[in-house]
C-alpha cells in the first residue's frame, strides 16, 4: 500500500508543528522608545527633572599606573608594603604589568590579586 504524497506532506507538517517552539506570545519592542512614558507622573512647572548621575569611571581610568604611581598609592594595593612599593618604583619603567613577576619584584600570588587593578602605561 502506497501513501499519497499529499497525505505524507500533511503528516510531516503536523509533526513539525507539534515540535516547533511557539514564539507568538513574545511582545515586540519598539525600535525607538517613546519620549514621554504614559506611566510617568507629570512634574509641576517649578520642579526640575532629576538628571541621571554620570556613569562610573571607566575601568581604564580606575587602574593604577605602576609607572607613575606614588609609593602611598602602591602601598594601598593588597599585599604591597613599603619594601615592595619601593622596589616597584626603583625598577621603573615597565613595558607591561606582568614584568612585576618576571623581574621577581612581587610574587605571583600577590600579582594575581592586584593584576586587575594596575596597568603599565607607556610614556
Amino acid at each position: 500500500m502506497r501513501i499519497p504524497s499529499k497525505l505524507l506532506l500533511a503528516l510531516y507538517l503536523c509533526a513539525a508543528a507539534a515540535f516547533a517552539t511557539p514564539c507568538f506570545a513574545q511582545a515586540v519592542q519598539p525600535a525607538v522608545p517613546d519620549k514621554a512614558s504614559p506611566a510617568a507622573p507629570a512634574l509641576p512647572n517649578k520642579a526640575k527633572p532629576v538628571k541621571a548621575k554620570p556613569a562610573a569611571k571607566s575601568a581604564a581610568t580606575q587602574l593604577l599606573d605602576i609607572n607613575t604611581a606614588t609609593e602611598d598609592e602602591l602601598r594601598a594595593l593588597k599585599g604591597v608594603g613599603d619594601i615592595r612599593a619601593a622596589n616597584i618604583i626603583k625598577n621603573r619603567p615597565y613595558k607591561g604589568k606582568d614584568e612585576l613577576v618576571q623581574k621577581n619584584i612581587i610574587p605571583a600570588a600577590i600579582y594575581a590579586g592586584i593584576k586587575d587593578k594596575i596597568i603599565a602605561k607607556q610614556q
